[in-house]
């Protein structure tokens, strides 16, 4: 009988859900573990795996035709080229981030409007401290460029343009037009559009033409009252390049979820930044996350079983 993997422990999935899968496979054995001694005793068995399955076990698993990832990030096959050639299909939760991750945007970027880094800073040295009125300004009639827009950024867009923000966008093919966003351009205006922007959004993957796409040039063609805000994949920015700009002033701040090795090392230059805010990439995470990933898993186990086209099907090649 082929296994339907569930890459979970225990204690991480509604056993309401797993009775789902089950029901809605019910040919297939249904394993739910977190263990890699056991799911590799099922390696030859597995067809379907869902949740987490370490990626050298899923570039070897002879039986696997589909693996539908917890997160939408792939960036792991560039680790893993060989799961490029293998044949099975990748799917991805895109979608499942979209109100978590823009909130996180829209919240560090009122942090930064208000001066609120500062304050929680001097509040943790006791420290009475009345922002000057130069320090801060007004997210509305101010410019937001969206590298990247896909559902997250569809979702930045609505609140932005709720602030009464500008928002411009960066994607492949920029005649696909998207709601709420005034202009779209494509990869070959990013340079141009960063001198226009007071906010830039990087929403995108790491792949080989995304890798190092905010160097030091990109920096430098940054507004210096502009902020940068990334939730993509720390890859995407060169961070030496970063902590100079903040030191030097080329940019007034950052506010990075993501970084090209995690955790953040002590030696980083970006911890000691007062125009620097760090979250431990977890803009993506929500009480919902689950419910919101298995809705999407069981509309795609039902259209596997039925020979339907799959949802959010990564192209291996691409990395998104």
């Amino acid at each position: 009988m082929p296994v339907l993997l569930l890459g979970f422990g225990s204690e991480e999935l509604d056993p309401a859900a797993v009775e789902e899968v089950r029901a809605a496979a019910p040919d297939m054995r249904v394993v739910a573990t977190h263990d890699r001694a056991e799911i590799e005793g099922l390696l030859g068995e597995i067809e379907i795996a869902a949740g987490w399955f370490p990626p050298a076990l899923a570039a070897r698993a002879p039986a696997l035709r589909w693996f539908q990832q917890w997160g939408a990030g792939a960036d792991w096959l560039l680790r893993h080229p060989e799961a490029i050639e293998r044949d099975f299909v990748l799917t991805n939760t895109s979608g499942v981030h979209a109100i978590p991750i823009s909130e996180q945007i829209v919240g560090t970027l009122l942090m930064f409007a208000r001066g609120l880094h500062h304050a929680v800073r001097a509040q943790e040295r006791h420290e009475w401290r009345r922002a000057r009125v130069s320090e801060l300004f007004e997210l509305a009639e101010k410019t937001m460029l969206l590298v990247g827009v896909g559902a997250i950024g569809e979702r930045t867009a609505l609140l932005a343009r709720a602030l009464g923000m500008r928002v411009e966008g960066i994607r492949r093919d920029p005649s696909r037009a998207a709601e709420n966003v005034d202009a779209m351009y494509g990869p070959d205006q990013l340079r141009e559009r960063l001198a226009a922007a007071d906010a830039v959004v990087l929403t995108v993957p790491l792949s080989r033409a995304t890798r190092g796409m905010i160097g030091a040039d990109e920096l430098r063609a940054m507004k210096p009252t502009a902020y940068l805000v990334n939730i993509g994949r720390g890859g995407t920015v060169d961070e030496a390049a970063l902590a100079r700009a903040l030191g030097e002033g080329w940019i007034a701040g950052a506010a990075l979820d993501v970084f090209a090795e995690e955790p953040l090392p002590a030696s980083s230059p970006l911890w000691g930044l007062d125009n620097m805010i760090i979250t431990g990439h977890y803009a993506g995470s929500t009480p919902k996350y689950n419910q919101r990933a298995m809705a999407i898993f069981l509309d795609n186990l039902r259209r596997y079983r039925a020979g339907e086209p799959l949802r959010n099907v990564v192209d291996k090649r691409e990395g998104y």
